[in-house]
């Protein structure tokens, strides 16, 4: 996995890199520059020759100086902005700006209203923006003259020229993805060292654009004592944990999912539990459910068992029906009244196993202060931002507005994994650890693609510990969704469809991997 770092974890590593690796920060500086410098040569070609970068004066205008300096010598006519009077920059940025003086780029300053109406003719003229007004260490609203700058980059670059941002937009929180008051859109941008979380987020990435990473000449590991807040989920990590089959498995062996889902007018969130189940290997497939609800998937299904709730014996059938099953899924279309609050409760709190609590088994534990301890495996429980601000007794703006913070809160709060869905979902276990999915696409957005990734999740978690099974079975539903969506387009997809990506996805993930179990391939990043 690829570590993901805070703006104090950033700050702890350039400290480790120049105190304890003796690296100069001004060669950080310099090979995050020109790493930059390299791709949007290679990106824009011809285009960079008429650049327009815009610093601050900080080091991220240090990095921008980098920048333009390396343009130069590959034969382009940057101009270079400083947002700010010169006096104000120091230490390894000043020594950039004076380097980039000696080489005879002129430096031109932004410092009013009318200067920032230069800046705005210079964008109407370039081929390319690159945006280095403030890095990582943003933590306040932009304001005045700066969120003048910022509007003016914003209008230049939509529908114009590229704008590539350095380490993170301008304007962005590095650490929520929040736009603190004003916020750059870029097109692409490059961050250095690792990813940061607010870059992994569905708003930090809408403004990040495309998303790589620059390498700073020094190792790529997190030391001990800077720590590391997340984790980048790849392709290889998948990979090793699905190991291959034997030649004597059988159907047990594969995996029994149990699906307590569904309920009149939503059998089909049931059936769908099951076929993701199923397609993503599991052995077996049981849909547990009330008694009307069941005279109408009965005749539906083919591979997959039912059996029913008996009215006078809830939690004695429920029991029975779950007792063979590894895994047990539940909440899809279950419902929300006394009966389906009580099994929920039952289940989680009486099972073995792990349990995927989805949907309305989430709505159901919202209501319970604090949530039915197991006696197993821990729970897995997979909110969209609507059903995690439920149990949380707050907003889905709450939760949009810092996903990180929300998720690891709800997975102590509840002592479980917890899953929060959407574009670049997060996976947060008790203890603080989190995992960032960053794959995913529009086509996702359908009925019924929450009930697929429970089945999913509850397949991985019959051979996998329930946050691995999380990990792995958010990656699977995502890459399912690419796939589709690279031949078909951002719509019209049928849940079933993930469904049915997962045999040959998984086939391919499996063939990865090295004679010695350790998985091929490069990760869903790019480090140049």
């Amino acid at each position: 996995m690829i570590p993901v770092l805070t703006r104090a974890e950033s700050r702890a590593f350039d400290a480790h890199a120049i105190d304890a690796w003796r690296v100069p920060g001004i060669v950080l500086m310099e090979n995050a520059g020109r790493g930059a410098a390299a791709r949007i040569g290679a990106l824009a070609g011809r285009g960079a020759s008429r650049a327009v970068v815009v610093c601050g004066a900080g080091n991220n205008g240090g990095d921008g100086f980098v920048v333009a300096r390396h343009l130069r010598a590959r034969g382009a006519v940057p101009r270079v902005f400083l947002c700010g009077a010169k006096e104000r920059v120091k230490g390894d940025a000043r020594a950039n700006l004076d380097a980039l003086d000696g080489i005879g780029v002129a430096v031109e300053l932004v410092e009013g209203g009318a200067h920032v109406d230069r800046l705005r003719g210079a964008m109407a003229e370039a081929d390319a923006v690159v945006d280095a007004l403030f890095g990582t260490g943003l933590d306040r609203p932009v304001t005045g003259l700066l969120a003048e700058v910022i509007d003016a980059v914003n209008g230049a670059t939509d529908g114009g020229p590229p704008c590539f941002a350095l380490d993170v937009p301008s304007g962005l929180d590095a650490d929520t993805g929040a736009a603190l008051g004003r916020a750059v859109r870029a097109s692409r941008t490059f961050t250095f060292a690792f990813p940061k979380p607010g870059l992994l987020t569905p708003h930090g990435r809408a403004l990040a654009g495309e998303l790589e990473t620059i390498d700073l000449g020094v190792p790529s590991i997190v030391p001990p004592g800077v720590g590391s807040s997340a984790s980048w989920i790849e392709r290889r990590d998948v990979a090793a944990w699905l190991a291959p089959r034997s030649a004597a498995a059988h159907k047990y062996a594969a995996g029994h999912v149990a699906a307590l889902a569904g309920s009149p007018g939503k059998i089909g969130a049931a059936l769908m539990v099951a076929r993701g189940a199923e397609r993503a290997g599991a052995g077996a497939a049981t849909i547990v459910t009330w008694d009307d609800a069941a005279r109408s998937i009965e005749p539906r299904v083919v591979e997959v068992m039912c059996a029913r709730i008996a009215a006078d014996d809830r939690d004695g059938s429920i029991d029975r029906a779950i007792a063979p099953a590894r895994a047990v899924v539940i909440g899809p279309g279950f419902g929300t009244g006394e009966d389906a609050r009580a099994a929920v409760e039952h289940v989680v709190a009486t099972f073995a196993g792990p349990v995927v609590v989805d949907a309305d088994g989430i709505t159901v534990l919202a209501r319970d202060r604090p949530v039915p301890r197991g006696r197993g495996a821990p729970r897995i429980l997979t909110p969209h931002a609507g059903e995690l601000a439920r149990f949380l007794g707050i907003t889905s703006r709450d939760v949009e507005a810092d996903r990180f913070a929300r998720v690891r809160e709800a997975a102590a709060r509840a002592d479980a994994v917890v899953v929060l869905k959407g574009a670049h979902s997060l996976v947060a276990e008790p203890g603080g650890r989190v995992v960032v999915n960053a794959l995913g696409s529009p086509a996702l957005a359908t009925a019924g693609s929450g009930d697929v990734l429970a089945g999913i999740i509850g397949a991985m978690a019959c051979a996998l510990d329930p946050f691995t099974a999380a990990c792995a079975g958010a990656y699977l539903h995502a890459t399912a969704g690419e796939r589709w969506y690279s031949r078909h387009g951002d719509r019209g997809l049928l849940a079933t469809e993930i469904a049915d990506e997962l045999p040959a996805l998984l086939g391919e993930l499996v063939a990865s991997r090295s004679p010695r179990g350790a998985p091929d391939g490069d990760g869903p990043h790019r480090v140049v």
